[in-house]
Order: C-alpha cells, then sequence, then structure tokens
C-alpha cells in the first residue's frame, strides 16, 4: 500500500495531549493504512520518551500504524522549521502534513478530502482558530521538498509556506476542521512544553532582528524560494500570479 499522506509531528514532554491527538486522528480516518506518522523527539525529553514507550507504542503495535521515530539533539523552538525539515526528510508520502501534539482532528473522513487533490501542487489548509488566514498546519506536497531541499528555513514555518503560497495563488482552504488545543487560545496545555517555547518564542516583532521572521534577509530568501517554486508551475503549465508581478 502506497503513503499518500505523512504526518510531521515534533514533540517533546506531552502524555495524555499527545495520545488524544494521536487519536483523533486514526479515529477519524477512512483508511489509516496509507499514512504514515513520523515523530521527532528529543534524547533528554524523559517525560515524553517514557509515555512514548509505554503508551504511544503499545498503540501504534495494536493498531500497525506506519511510524518512524526520529531522535534529535534538543535544537529548542526557535529551531521547529529543523525538525519538522527532518522528519520530512524521512518521509515518503505524497502529502506531507504538518501537525502539533495539542490539536485534534475533528473531521471524519479527512484523508480523503487531502487525497481528492493528489496531483496538484497546492498548500493546503484546515480550518482552525478563529479561521487564521494562513495555514497552521500546512499541507505540501511532496514537490515542494523534492524542489528546494526543505519546507521552510525559518522557524515559522506556517507564515513561511502560506505566504509563498498565496503569492503563488495556490493556497487553498479544504474543508477539513482541526481543534488546535493551544493553552493561550482555549486554556488547555499551560504546561512546561508551551511556557517554554509558545508564540511569545517566536521570531517575529521586530524586523531589525537578523532571526526575526520580517528582517530583509529572510524577505529576499522567500522571495527566491517563490521565484524557484514559480518557475517549477511554469514549467508545468500553471500560471501563477506571481509570474505578473
Amino acid at each position: 500500500m502506497s503513503t499518500d499522506i505523512s504526518i510531521l509531528l515534533p514533540t517533546r514532554g506531552r502524555s495524555d495531549m499527545l495520545m488524544r491527538s494521536l487519536t483523533s486522528l486514526r479515529d477519524l480516518a477512512t483508511d489509516f493504512s496509507t499514512i504514515e506518522i513520523l515523530f521527532g523527539m528529543d534524547n533528554n525529553d524523559a517525560t515524553g520518551l517514557d509515555h512514548f514507550l509505554h503508551h504511544v507504542i503499545p498503540w501504534i503495535q495494536k493498531y500497525n500504524i506506519s511510524h518512524k521515530v526520529v531522535i534529535f539533539e534538543p535544537m529548542g523552538y526557535h529551531n521547529l522549521h529543523r525538525y519538522v525539515n527532518g522528519l520530512a526528510e524521512h518521509s515518503q508520502g505524497s502529502w506531507l502534513f504538518f501537525w502539533n501534539d495539542d490539536a485534534m482532528m475533528d473531521t471524519a473522513g479527512w484523508d480523503r478530502v487531502i487525497a481528492k487533490h493528489t496531483g496538484e501542487f497546492k498548500c493546503l489548509a484546515v480550518h482552525t482558530h478563529n479561521d487564521h488566514p494562513y495555514s497552521i498546519f500546512p499541507i505540501i506536497p511532496r514537490e515542494w521538498l523534492d524542489l528546494l531541499g526543505y519546507l521552510s528555513p525559518h522557524q515559522i514555518s506556517d507564515a513561511w509556506l502560506s505566504q509563498q503560497a498565496y503569492l503563488l495563488d495556490i493556497f487553498e482552504r479544504i474543508p477539513i476542521w482541526a481543534t488546535h488545543d493551544r493553552h493561550d487560545l482555549t486554556g488547555n496545555n499551560g504546561d512546561d512544553t508551551y511556557h517554554q517555547g509558545g508564540p511569545s518564542h517566536q521570531s517575529e516583532g521586530d524586523p531589525s532582528n537578523p532571526r526575526d521572521f520580517h528582517h530583509i534577509t529572510w524577505h529576499l530568501r522567500r522571495m527566491h524560494d517563490t521565484d524557484r517554486l514559480a518557475e517549477y508551475l511554469k514549467g508545468r503549465g500553471i500560471p501563477t500570479w506571481w509570474d505578473d508581478v
């Protein structure tokens, strides 16, 4: 059976929330045999690793779920993109689905909704908190990774991918709903993982900082990557709004 969807899931210090998240994905999928989960974990995450060994692994074995576990040297929240890129390198799916350990799937048959877009080169977006204009949990075709060699070079991957998709007019909101059960949104999961890596730790808000999402070097990098993506689409006979720019 081919792998249609690779779920990229960095996780740290989470136990019951992670299990609820995984269960929601499996229980609401139509055919989980075409899906793989890639877990990214830190080698010093005693809580997460212990829970994974004694609870997640038995669950995986019970349902015969395709999976990979990638153990990282701790890189911190400011390097979240490196975890996602590292997981993507080990993936096999036609679609690469960013996911969080504090997210819950709400839509039955979500995998079939994604599969309907197979062969398209788009950034797919699910409905989540307040219908944020970005794809908070981006769903990206594998060709994106093959073309650029990464999904995002910056910590704020959802913004990075969404901005490029808007420029290319390949952003599409699809009928999948998910709950981002993040502490500042719902009041839940206000644990060490959140406080050490929540929104306040995002590299955004000070364009003079070389690490900031809006620093000129990252702005130019996004434009360069957008050019490459546009050339690829042009080769497939797909016009983009970016060509007119």
